[in-house]
């Protein structure tokens, strides 16, 4: 049986700003030509499908055009929700899609319920979706620990003692794929994924999928391999400037009866070109090997000593689509305070309040002349605010 693992849509993302439905259903076609191309039978979908709990009406537009196109294209699907998505709202409608093909996972409840698919090469496929566990909210229906490593560690139990019980009850081999949106430990993170360690939870080791003979990971958006048998395709678009130089795509994967899963990847050809430039302004306006970063969404970190003037609209004289600008004078002393709250902290009156946002925001301490200036306004604020 030959499944295509891919994750994180994140449908109705933006970018900094920009939006990305049109990447994104560029890609959601892309998908759709693997299916066909490849033969594909089901499409795994391990959570984030949605960016937000509530998506907006043509980003539901957009899922469910795609999810139709799909099973056009033959294949069938099953998706979890992620911590993106609202499970509720993901998972509405289940029962009644479930028959045309398209089985949504996004219950505690449903974790030990597989799909149960017959293999054309004989035996049968459980395809298992474990959503993403909240530990809070699921510790007590798991019998587990409120962290992340315990409920994962529970709700895997509960998949390898039902796949147990099918195999003694099913002629023919049967093999185990399961979906999770998790933070499986060895794995590489980016800037683009919401933190699932707030308050300590931590990660799950991959031993936790021991039995599964593919595990579909969703979460990280670096498609990886964490072990054989455990991978994340990572998100099909870019969504911070810390996945430049990513390759874009999912796993195409044929379970091989009595041995380990063959897997390659299919990479995507539309997405973002996302650039980091780094040095002074006239560098960066000047130096012609930037030049391939003209018509790619780019974030700049300045160089320069000191804050020239209007650095945004100069930059984007060049390179328009200039998203993300930051200041990093080279000469900066090491031990240089870069935070203004940090500068305020040892502030001890208004003017050195004031003198602190001047050297936060320009790179330098403040001239001579300038601290006459400040100070004659601070004085004179100061003055308009006593009753006469």
């Amino acid at each position: 049986m030959r499944f295509l693992h891919t994750s994180d849509w994140h449908l109705g993302r933006s970018f900094h700003g920009q939006g990305t439905l049109d990447v994104q259903r560029a890609v959601l076609a892309e998908i759709v030509g693997w299916v066909r191309e490849h033969a594909v039978d089901v499409v795994l979908v391990p959570g984030d499908v949605y960016d937000q709990a509530q998506p907006r009406a043509e980003v539901v537009e957009l899922l469910g055009r795609a999810l139709a196109d799909v099973r056009a294209a033959g294949a069938q699907l099953v998706l979890t929700s992620g911590n993106h998505d609202s499970a509720v709202r993901l998972g509405f409608g289940g029962p009644l899609l479930e028959p045309g093909g398209v089985h949504l996972r996004t219950r505690v409840e449903d974790v030990d319920r597989p799909v149960v698919l017959p293999d054309p090469a004989g035996g049968t496929v459980l395809v298992y979706g474990v959503p993403y566990l909240e530990p809070r909210a699921v510790a007590a229906a798991l019998d587990a620990a409120p962290d992340h490593p315990s409920v994962t560690a529970a709700a895997l139990d509960r998949v390898r003692a039902d796949a147990a019980r099918r195999r003694a009850e099913l002629e023919g081999p049967v093999a185990v794929v399961v979906l999770a949106h998790t933070f499986a430990s060895g794995a590489a993170e980016t800037d683009s994924e919401r933190d699932l360690n707030v308050g300590g939870l931590g990660t799950v080791p991959p031993s936790v999928f021991a039995g599964a003979d593919y595990a579909a990971l969703g979460h990280l958006h670096r498609r990886q391999t964490v072990t054989g048998t455990v991978r994340y395709s990572g998100s099909p678009v870019a969504y911070s400037f810390s996945e430049e130089g990513q390759t874009k795509g999912a796993w195409l994967v044929d379970l091989v009866p009595g041995g380990p899963p063959e897997v390659r990847p299919l990479d995507h050809v539309h997405g973002h070109r996302l650039a980091r430039l780094r040095g002074t302004l006239a560098e960066l306006l000047e130096d012609p090997r930037h030049a391939w970063a003209e018509d790619a969404l780019c974030q700049v970190v300045l160089e320069d000593d000191h804050r020239p003037p209007h650095p945004m609209d100069s930059l984007r004289a060049r390179f328009p689509r200039t998203l993300e600008l930051r200041f990093e004078p080279a000469n900066a002393p090491e031990d240089r305070e870069r935070t203004y709250a940090a500068r305020v902290a040892r502030a001890e009156s208004p003017l050195e309040v004031c003198a602190a946002f001047y050297e936060h925001v320009r790179g330098r301490p403040v001239a001579e002349d300038e601290a006459r200036v400040l100070g004659a306004v601070v004085e004179d604020v100061r003055a308009g605010e006593v009753p006469e």
